[in-house]
């Protein structure tokens, strides 16, 4: 059976095995571990996450890709569903990992996905075009450092662990690749309201040229906050700022 990528649901299926494996490779695991794997469109990467101490569970959209898995890979579960619209934790029963070469119209959506359940995913290794890679893993005064930035790493160990050219894939896409992983850090909650920590992050960015009090308008309403941070542009604040930001509201809207 031959599957075709299909433009509408952004595939690009990887044909160098030596990627697939340094992704599978870049998986740290301790006994066994559940993982799952989104979007694993003829199984590149599928074939190398096959083995006992891997629990793993796969989510395709494409129905011809799900009858190739099943044909090809009569162990692996695959649900022929959208990731985005399951309850992740239902998924397995504990926690899991994830991983993927992630279709690139989805690719921020599931990191959105990942921090909605941080409580239950221990890491992620996965494929995004290359700008989404390294937006994820930039740190403060850059100008790549945004919204996922701050979010992932409130919560994670992040790393860029390497570039993966066009010619790659099938068929090539316009743009590099990035691999990372992410890693669940020690911090189980934030030491604030961590609904108006989102809000604020996301306020604060939409608005990337303004200082944070302006940005914060709508919020603040007509509370004067006098506070150095609130001075600052969005990539000159560190988590830890957003977090001290989000307290200072938290007080005076309350």
């Amino acid at each position: 059976m031959n599957v075709k990528p299909k433009k509408y649901l952004g595939q690009h299926f990887l044909l160098d095995n030596t990627v697939s494996q340094r992704i599978a490779e870049a998986i740290k695991i301790e006994n066994k571990v559940n993982l799952l794997e989104i979007g694993p469109g003829t199984g590149a990467l599928t074939q190398f996450l096959m083995g006992e101490s891997i629990n793993l569970i796969a989510y395709e959209l494409d129905k011809e890709s799900t009858i190739y898995l099943n044909e090809n890979f009569p162990k692996l579960t695959v649900h022929n569903q959208d990731i985005l619209k399951i309850e992740w934790k239902s998924i397995f029963n504990g926690n899991f990992s994830v991983t993927g070469n992630f279709p690139y119209n989805i690719s921020s959506q599931i990191m959105f996905k990942i921090y909605e359940n941080r409580d239950i995913i221990d890491q992620m290794v996965g494929m995004f075009q290359k700008e989404v890679a390294e937006r994820i893993c930039s740190s403060t005064g850059t100008k790549k450092y945004g919204i996922l930035s701050v979010l992932i790493q409130a919560f994670y160990n992040v790393d860029y662990l390497f570039t993966v050219n066009e010619d790659a894939f099938n068929p090539p896409p316009k743009v590099k690749s990035g691999v990372i992983r992410i890693e669940r850090n020690d911090v189980i909650k934030l030491d604030c309201d961590e609904k108006l920590f989102f809000r604020v992050v996301k306020a604060i960015f939409n608005q990337r040229r303004k200082m944070a009090r302006n940005s914060l308008k709508s919020m603040l309403g007509d509370l004067k906050i006098d506070h150095v941070l609130l001075t600052k542009r969005p990539e000159q604040l560190s988590v830890e700022n957003f977090i001290e930001i989000t307290k200072l509201l938290e007080s005076e809207i309350k």
